[in-house]
């Protein structure tokens, strides 16, 4: 069955960067256009990043040019590096294809804090 594992998540200070990891299994990983999705508590899950099975890239206005989405279709793994981390990005993120699969991981938290 579809499975989503992601990982890297943390506590940060605001400025700091995190990687997170995302591995998937029982799908044709490299067939589908993926994303990463983060749900802050008391809001709805959004789209945050996108890469599609070709290599395009989409993101949210709120993390241009702060967060950058990578895939290895090797490893069925997707990645979102995230830089100049605000407390507005504390939340936990999962990832899932931009059509999201009715399956989700237990995401990874990332809290971004003094």
């Amino acid at each position: 069955q579809v499975q989503f594992v992601e990982s890297g998540g943390g506590l940060v200070q605001p400025g700091g960067s995190l990687r997170l990891s995302c591995a998937a299994s029982g799908i044709i990983f490299s067939s589908y256009n993926m994303g990463w999705y983060r749900q802050a508590p008391g809001k709805e899950r959004e789209l945050v990043a996108a890469i599609t099975s070709v290599d395009m890239t989409n993101y949210r206005d709120s993390v241009k040019g702060r967060f950058t989405i990578s895939r290895d279709n090797t490893k069925k793994t997707v990645y979102l590096q995230m830089n100049v981390l605000k407390p507005e990005d504390t939340a936990v993120y999962y990832c899932n294809s931009v059509t999201p699969f009715r399956s989700w991981g237990q995401g990874t938290q990332v809290t971004v804090s003094s």
